[in-house]
Parts: structure tokens; C-alpha cells; sequence
């Protein structure tokens, strides 16, 4: 994600957040309180959509994640993303396939290939 951007923000209740926009996503990580005073995290991924009247909304997950599960978490979280690294490397491949893309929008491996045949709507 080449357009990363981390920025601290201060939560209404009055506890640490940090925000991760990330393109079309933005990730919160939140430090809530419970009621007896002990801190968990909560992680929302937001992503911005459109209608079909082309207003835009937000579909939000989130996760609630509390201390006890932090270390196991993060080893599970850290052996997954090793794994993807190691089996794909870092490059992002949506943003390889992008770049294959000529102006017109078409796939010039297909082209240079001729591996594509033309096809009219009439012939369908």
C-alpha cells in the first residue's frame, strides 16, 4: 500500500487511537475502556463505496480484540503475514496487473499474445 498514512487521533473518550489510511480503506486502531478500567483494543477497517445514485457510504468491520489475547494475536498475525511475504514476495500484485494495462485499458500481454478473439454484442 504505497499511499499509507498513519496519524494519531484523540477519541472522544479520551484514549489512544491511531488511524491507517490505506487507499479506498481506513484501519483504527482504539484503546477503549471497560467499565472496570482495564483497556482493549478495537480494529475497524472502513471502506468508502458508492451507491448507485453515486453518494458515497461506508462499510465498517470491526474487531475486539483484549489483553489476554494480545500475545497470541500478534504471533498469529506476525506468522501470517511472514508467510505471505515469503510465499509472494511484496510487491502488490494488483498493483503489477495494473501496470500490464495499456492507455486504452486493455491487457498488453493478450495483445501480444493474440490470445483473445474480437466479438461483436450482435453476436451474442
Amino acid at each position: 500500500m504505497s499511499e499509507e498514512e498513519f496519524t494519531e487521533r484523540t477519541d472522544s473518550e479520551g484514549v489512544y487511537s491511531k488511524v491507517l489510511r490505506a487507499g479506498r480503506r481506513t484501519y483504527f486502531f482504539d484503546v477503549r475502556e471497560t467499565r472496570a478500567g482495564d483497556y482493549y483494543l478495537t480494529i475497524t477497517e472502513s471502506k468508502k463505496n458508492t451507491n448507485e445514485d453515486g453518494t458515497f457510504y461506508y462499510k465498517k468491520h470491526k474487531i475486539y480484540l483484549y489483553k489476554e489475547d494480545f500475545e497470541n494475536f500478534r504471533e498469529m498475525l506476525n506468522d501470517t503475514t511472514a508467510y505471505v511475504v515469503s510465499e509472494k514476495g511484496e510487491e502488490v500484485i494488483s498493483e503489477r496487473h495494473q501496470r500490464d494495462f495499456d492507455s486504452n485499458g486493455q491487457d498488453e500481454s493478450a495483445i501480444n499474445k493474440n490470445s483473445y478473439t474480437d466479438i461483436e454484442f450482435e453476436d451474442l
